[in-house]
């Protein structure tokens, strides 16, 4: 798995061909994201979120069903909530949308501009940085057992001193272990850790 300098190299380089912004989301599993990143107008996300667009949304619902990259304006599939008006409204008046990866972690980008359609060439580059982010993004299975039961401690309620007691071990090798996991499962806090080895059924 990429460190997270890679992926923010590769996410400045959306973010330098998508001057209205983009929203990214790799490996998609069990409806949500397993990295997320978006550059989108924060009103606009805001507005997002709170109508649940993401279920909505005919972008998403072409990413999911197709692999590929697609201009916004060629997605030939309702949009009943008229979410590339509400969009337009926040500069989001061009786009493309890549998606790549097995439905059961597919990766799904979206790359906005307020001024005019995307090339061809802009949409090829992207689209290889998309693929790019989504290699280095696959998730590591391989925690190892005492990563695991670490994780699983903690996720059971135990504090470190009452988990490190449990396992036998100091509460500084413990840290060591939740440190670890987190790296391995590109995870910032320990609870997102245990949430993401369970969506990947290690816990």
């Amino acid at each position: 798995m990429a460190d997270t300098t890679e992926l923010n190299r590769l996410f400045a380089q959306l973010r330098a061909a998508s001057p209205a912004g983009y929203s990214a989301g790799l490996h998609i599993r069990f409806a949500s994201p397993l990295v997320a990143a978006s550059t989108y107008d924060p009103k606009w996300l805001e507005h997002y979120t709170a109508n649940a667009y993401a279920l909505r949304d005919p972008m998403i619902a072409w990413g999911l069903s197709s692999e590929g990259a697609i201009r916004w304006s060629e997605i030939e599939l309702p949009d009943p909530f008229n979410l590339w008006r509400q969009a337009a409204e926040f500069g989001l008046n061009f786009g493309v949308a890549v998606s790549c990866g097995p439905v059961q972690s597919r990766s799904i980008v979206g790359c906005a501009r307020a001024d005019r359609e995307f090339t061809d060439d802009e949409i090829r580059s992207i689209a290889k940085v998309v693929r790019t982010l989504h290699e280095i993004s696959e998730p590591q299975v391989d925690l190892t057992q005492a990563q695991i039961q670490a994780l699983r401690c903690i996720a059971g309620g135990d504090r470190h001193a009452a988990a490190a007691a449990k396992l036998g071990i100091s509460e500084s090798a413990l840290k060591a272990r939740l440190v670890s996991a987190r790296e391995r499962l590109m995870a910032r806090t320990t609870s997102e850790a245990i949430q993401k080895a369970k969506e990947i059924k290690l816990l």
